[in-house]
């Protein structure tokens, strides 16, 4: 098995889909003791730092000039903006839901890759793909939000956060995709990461927010420096560079699967009968828009 040509890549992707499905839980764990923006800063600063030291060590050559700057931008993009997109959002609805959520991202994905050169035109059936899942979108979201009051506003709010964060996150890993790289891909994670987090120090003297120290909260930054940012992704860089797109976003199947299982366990969150017809609606219109994008081209 181990000679198959993308072994590792493939064993990279598997990483992703399981790794990031538990850091909707990570970070809802952790914002019980940290401040979003400190989490954020304070996540990327560690892992970036520790990773890039490793390489240093490895010998690994690190990127240069417009390469290096491309390369911190995208992690600025995709990282500082779409990562923490979600971090914010976990401050207003359930870890669960924000993954549910996210599953429409490959739809933003779609949507770009008809705007960015090399344009690829929109099919109308993958139109109506792409309207299967956002009418589960909206059947996960429309009646809570329509119900009013503060938490009808709360998910709201972090619905659109979350199309925030997709459109930073998708339109960053296209960027990233489309660019040449010279260096190893997890050097350019490290140099993302290190990026997204010294990105975030001026938020943090801005909006310094409080503290309240627990043994969980530093253990689930731990466990999202570890799992989620150096193994998570580097793992994540590694199959984009090396896979196709749409092979590598089949991660938003399974990470909600596991983010709901966990929320719940955890948490008890909210999982009825309608989140669940939502969520199968949602990786309907998903699954749909992936086999007619394959097949036109």
């Amino acid at each position: 098995m181990k000679r198959h040509p993308q072994f590792w890549a493939y064993a990279a992707l598997g990483s992703v889909c399981f790794f990031w499905g538990t850091t909707y839980l990570g970070i809802r764990m952790a914002l019980e003791m940290w401040p979003p923006i400190l989490l954020i800063a304070t996540r990327f600063l560690l892992s970036g730092g520790i990773l890039l030291a490793g390489c240093a060590l490895y010998g690994a050559r690190l990127p240069r000039g417009r390469e290096l700057w491309l390369t911190a931008l995208n992690g600025v993009v995709i990282l500082g903006v779409g990562n923490s997109a979600l971090v914010f959002a976990e401050t207003l609805i359930p870890s669960g839901i924000a993954a549910l959520i996210i599953t429409i991202s490959p739809f933003w994905m779609v949507g770009l890759n008809a705007i960015l050169p090399p344009r690829e035109s929109l099919h109308p059936p993958t139109l109506a793909g792409m309207l299967v899942g956002l009418g589960g979108a909206v059947l996960l979201v429309g009646p809570g939000a329509l119900h009013g009051g503060a938490q009808g506003a709360a998910l709201w709010k972090g619905f659109l956060i979350l199309q925030a964060g997709c459109l930073a996150w998708t339109s960053g890993s296209l960027l990233q995709k489309r660019q040449a790289v010279t260096v190893h891909p997890i050097v350019a994670g490290a140099v993302q990461q290190l990026a997204a987090g010294l990105a975030s120090l001026p938020l943090v003297w801005m909006f310094p927010g409080e503290v309240h120290y627990s043994q969980r909260g530093v253990a689930a930054l731990l466990y999202l420096v570890t799992f989620g940012s150096i193994v998570g992704y580097s793992s994540y860089v590694v199959a984009l560079q090396r896979l196709p797109v749409a092979l590598v976003s089949l991660y938003n199947y399974v990470n909600p699967v596991v983010a709901v299982i966990l929320g719940w366990i955890f948490y008890r969150e909210p999982f009825g009968p309608r989140e669940a017809l939502a969520m199968v609606v949602i990786f309907a219109g998903v699954a749909l828009v992936k086999r007619l994008e394959a097949r036109k081209r």
